[in-house]
C-alpha cells in the first residue's frame, strides 16, 4: 500500500526535521519545502494527502498559499505558526485550512491532529444517499453540494457541518456540540471554528431563505438548519 505523502512547508529547517522525523516514524512519506512559491508548482504536479502550512514563507507566504491551493483541490491543509492571536486562526480558517497548530507544538498532538484530518477528509461510505431540499442536494458520498444548479466546492469540514446539521433539520445544536459531532472528540479547537464554519457557508449558500430552508442563528446557543 502507498504511504500517504504529506508536504510540510517551512522555513525553518529545524522544525522541518523534527516533523519529518515524526511523520517517517508513524509511516508517511515526507516532501519539505521552505518556499511557497516552489511548493506551488510542486503541488501541481503530486498532490499530497495533507499540507502542514508554516504562514511566513519567503515567496509566497502561507496565507497566499493556502488560497492559491483551495483553488485547485480541497486538501486538507493545517496551518502552523508561532502566533497565537485569534485574528491568526480565524483568518486561516476563512481561507480554507482545516486546522491550526501554534508554535512550539506537543508532537504527539500534531501527529493526534493529523490523523484526525486525514480520517474526517477521507470519511463517507457508500451507504450514505445524498440529502435532498429545494435548491439543495449534499452527497457524503461524492462529497459534492449542488445548490441552485451549480456545484459548490467546499472543503471537507464544511460539508460534513452543512450534512450535519441538514440530517437533523430544525433541531438546535450549541457550538459545543458542533464540534463534538462533527469535528470529534480529537479535535483541539474552540467554538469560534464553528461560527466560521457557519459563515462561510452562509456565503457560499447566499439567498437560501427563497427555497424555504437556510442557517439560522438561535441567539445564545447554536445554530439550526431551518425548514420552513
Amino acid at each position: 500500500m502507498k504511504k500517504p505523502l504529506i508536504f510540510i512547508v517551512d522555513d525553518d529547517p529545524n522544525i522541518a526535521k523534527l516533523i519529518r522525523l515524526y511523520l517517517e516514524q508513524e509511516d508517511y512519506e515526507v516532501r519539505h519545502f521552505a518556499r511557497g512559491d516552489e511548493t506551488l508548482v510542486a503541488f501541481r504536479q503530486e498532490e499530497p494527502a495533507l499540507v502542514l502550512l508554516d504562514i511566513m514563507l519567503p515567496g509566497i507566504d502561507g496565507w497566499e498559499l493556502c488560497r492559491e491551493i483551495r483553488k485547485i483541490s480541497q486538501v486538507p491543509i493545517i496551518m502552523l505558526s508561532a502566533k497565537e492571536e485569534t485574528f491568526d486562526k480565524v483568518k486561516s480558517l476563512e481561507l480554507g485550512a482545516d486546522d491550526y497548530i501554534t508554535k512550539p507544538f506537543d508532537p504527539g498532538e500534531m501527529i493526534a491532529r493529523i490523523k484526525a484530518v486525514l480520517r474526517r477528509s477521507s470519511s463517507g461510505s457508500a451507504s450514505d444517499d445524498a440529502l435532498r431540499f429545494p435548491g439543495l442536494s449534499i452527497s457524503l458520498t461524492s462529497y459534492e453540494v449542488v445548490f441552485d444548479g451549480s456545484v459548490v466546492q467546499m472543503p471537507p469540514k464544511e460539508l460534513e457541518l452543512l450534512h450535519f446539521l441538514a440530517l437533523h433539520q430544525n433541531q438546535v445544536f450549541t457550538r459545543e456540540q458542533l464540534l463534538e459531532k462533527v469535528w470529534g472528540f480529537d479535535y483541539f479547537g474552540d467554538s469560534r471554528t464553528v461560527d466560521v464554519h457557519v459563515k462561510r457557508l452562509r456565503e457560499k449558500l447566499p439567498d437560501s431563505e427563497r427555497f424555504g430552508w437556510t442557517i439560522r442563528t438561535v441567539w445564545s446557543v447554536g445554530y439550526k438548519f431551518e425548514i420552513k
